[in-house]
């Protein structure tokens, strides 16, 4: 296995990091600017290192759409946190005909969520509901539609600003709602699956619940999720999601 990563913000270097201590590498960084001077980075898959197996996208849904499709043509597997970049339907059909072209393979990491695999196994028998309610303090949505919605500074109760869809949830909060089409594509879609977005003063951090129900029964699941440290805004679990869906992919014996 040979891995090579897109970004080095705070969940890219998380990555990196890992990586390292897996003895994984990476072997090369692609980034727009800038550098590293402990990592070779290169600008485009095409400057890969020959013999990469694996790219791990930490660069949110702009470094996927920009990457994915040229390294899922060229054989190379993708793993990536975007999820939500998928409820753009032309960008979903552009990496699937790519990975066919290439013979590769795009795989989801779980991001900052939970229980997908409970979820999946309830597809497989039949869902007949799914609601994500995604909850973060107001600070956490600062820079979003919520704003549009919300005094987010004056707010003393929690408050729903976005209810719809998951797709409707993922296009118009691409950098909030990855755990919404992460549950979207585990169990329902992104058209059947409900999304709730709350500001909430007294949140101690980002929280997401997941409910559903099905010929397998009901179940409900939520976790508040820790930052990064130095970083508020990057979820540890997501980092540490990438992480394990890599030693996953290397293991023969997976869970």
């Amino acid at each position: 296995m040979q891995v090579a990563v897109i970004g080095a913000g705070a969940i890219g270097r998380w990555v990196i990091e890992g990586l390292r201590r897996d003895g994984l590498g990476p072997v090369a960084v692609i980034l727009r600017s800038g550098g590293m001077s402990d990592v070779p980075v290169v600008d485009s898959v095409g400057a890969l290192p020959a013999g990469v197996t694996h790219l791990v996208d930490c660069a949110g849904h702009s470094g996927l759409a920009a990457h994915g499709p040229a390294a899922l043509v060229a054989g190379i597997d993708v793993v990536t946190l975007s999820l939500g970049a998928l409820a753009d339907a032309g960008l979903a059909a552009e990496l699937a005909a790519a990975a066919e072209a290439g013979g590769a393979r795009l795989h989801m990491a779980s991001g900052a969520i939970g229980a997908l695999d409970a979820l999946r196994a309830g597809a497989a028998g039949g869902l007949t509901s799914v609601r994500y309610t995604g909850t973060k303090p107001p600070s956490g949505w600062a820079g979003s539609p919520a704003e549009e919605v919300l005094d987010l500074s004056g707010l003393t109760a929690p408050a729903v600003h976005f209810e719809g869809t998951a797709r409707e949830a993922a296009l118009r909060y691409p950098k909030n709602a990855n755990v919404a089409a992460a549950v979207a594509l585990a169990g329902l879609g992104f058209d059947e699956t409900a999304a709730r977005l709350v500001a909430d003063p007294g949140a101690a951090g980002n929280m997401h619940e997941i409910e559903a129900e099905g010929a397998f029964g009901r179940f409900r699941f939520e976790i508040t999720g820790a930052a990064l440290p130095g970083n508020p805004r990057s979820s540890a679990l997501a980092a540490m999601s990438v992480l394990a869906e890599v030693r996953r992919l290397r293991a023969r014996v997976t869970t």
